[in-house]
This record gives C-alpha cells, sequence and structure tokens, in this order.
C-alpha cells in the first residue's frame, strides 16, 4: 500500500481479453476495463501492462513476408502500438482517466540505476492520476513475443513497484483441475499456497492469440510470490472481471 492509503494493482492485459478472442482489438472491452478502474480510483490505483500491440497492427496492415517470423511480428508491434494506446486513450480519456506509455525491457531489470528510474517515473506518473500502460520494448527485445505474452514482464513489475496484488487477466476462470480440464465447466482451483503441487494440476495448453498458457503465468506467480505479492488469475473475458473478483463474485485463482 502506498503513502495515500491506496491499494496498487498490477493489472496484466493478454490479447485474448483485449480482442475479446478475436482478430482485433475491441473497444468495448477496453471501455470495459477503464470503467472498473474509474470506479475503484478512490481505493486503488493501477499500473497496466499490456499486450495487444500485434493485434492491434493486424487490423491495419498485412506485411510482406512470413508471418511466422519473429522480426515480422517485431515490425507489426511498432506499427500496432501507437493504434493500441490511441484506443487507450480515447477509451479512458471519456472516462476521465488519464494514460501514458512506458515502455521496458528487461535489460532495464538488471540495472540498479534503470530500476530507480522506472520507480520514480511510475510513481510520479501515478501520483498524478495518470495510469501507466507498459509494454515490452518490443522492437528491440524478442523474448515475449516468442514466449510470455507479458506474464514474466507483468511480475517483474509487479515485484519493482511494489504493489498489492497482481491481476492476470486471461481467457478462462482461473487454473483448472487437471481431472476436470475437459469437462463441461472445468473447476477452478481457487486458492494456492504451493506452486510445487500446482504445476502438477496445469495442462500445456497455449491460448489462441498469446503465447503464454498457463505456464508463463505460473512462472509470474512464482516471481510474485517471493516478494510476497499475490497473484490473481482472472477471466478478463468477463464483464467488470476486477470489480466481481474483488467481491468474490466470479471463480478465479488466487495464489499466496
Amino acid at each position: 500500500m502506498d503513502k495515500s492509503g491506496k491499494k496498487r494493482i498490477l493489472l496484466k492485459l493478454g490479447s485474448n481479453t483485449l480482442t475479446k478472442e478475436t482478430n482485433h482489438i475491441s473497444r468495448g472491452k477496453i471501455e470495459d476495463i477503464g470503467m472498473q478502474i474509474a470506479a475503484l480510483k478512490d481505493d486503488y490505483e493501477f499500473v497496466i501492462v499490456s499486450s495487444g500491440a500485434i493485434a492491434a497492427a493486424k487490423q491495419f496492415v498485412k506485411l510482406e513476408s512470413q508471418d511466422k517470423d519473429v522480426f515480422v511480428k517485431q515490425a507489426l508491434a511498432s506499427i500496432g502500438q501507437p493504434h493500441l494506446m490511441r484506443i487507450y486513450h480515447e477509451n479512458f480519456s471519456d472516462l476521465g482517466l488519464l494514460i501514458s506509455q512506458c515502455l521496458l525491457s528487461y535489460s532495464d531489470f538488471e540495472k540498479e540505476q534503470s530500476k530507480v528510474n522506472i520507480v520514480n517515473t511510475i510513481n510520479v506518473l501515478v501520483k498524478n492520476n495518470y495510469i501507466p500502460i507498459i509494454n515490452e520494448n518490443d522492437t528491440v527485445a524478442t523474448d515475449e513475443i516468442r514466449f510470455g505474452d507479458n506474464d514474466k514482464l507483468a511480475a517483474l513489475t509487479a515485484v519493482l513497484l511494489n504493489v498489492d496484488i497482481l491481476i492476470i487477466a486471461t481467457n478462462t476462470n482461473g487454473i483448472y483441475t487437471k481431472s476436470s480440464i475437459h469437462d463441461a465447466v472445468p473447476e477452478t482451483i481457487s486458492l494456492v499456497t504451493d506452486l510445487k503441487l500446482l504445476e502438477k494440476e496445469i495442462g500445456d495448453s497455449k491460448s489462441s492469440h498469446g503465447t503464454g498458457g498457463m505456464q508463463s503465468k505460473i512462472e509470474a506467480s512464482a516471481i510474485a510470490k517471493a516478494a510476497n505479492i499475490e497473484t490473481w488469475i482472472v477471466n478478463g473475458l468477463e464483464d467488470n472481471f476486477i470489480l466481481k473478483a474483488l467481491k468474490n463474485e466470479i471463480p478465479f485463482t488466487k495464489i499466496i
């Protein structure tokens, strides 16, 4: 909790959530997220780690090259990032919310001075009611494009900013028990205190747009857990998913 008495939430939004599992960014979903942040702003301050730059670009361009090539994805991210920020800006400003962009790369977390700079800059933004929207600097870094859909980036940022809760929005109702994963209504594991037991429960299914899957979410939660930060894995496709999770009205996985 910071000096203002507000709890700090780091909200990680994957491509699946932001596109509502389609091929383009959903303005309705971004508006849904903005409305929740506006409703909670007296008690919570938010920092967002957002994927979706590549998905945003695909609405506008078809690049001449093999789509599988990571350099093409980097180029798409470069094209899509300003579009993504514009969509956030348009929807959030209608709700009276201010945004800023922060592009980070993993090397920033390895240098003491960079870490201090990140914390100081983000604290100034938050104190002045700006919501920092963080993405990986995709034009120079390829790891998350290939592997993590920003899950690890979100966890490292959560630790650096000493947040109260890391909420990872995904396209499932949290993590399901292995035995129920193919059931019509899979069973959510609601509370986890031992990540080794959790490892045994997860399958290796990947999500359709994201590069994450559950494995990278568990790795992210391990980073947060080591710093005594709770991770909530919540279904971001649900309307009002943050409000509902805070009130315990939907099934989700809490890792403490």
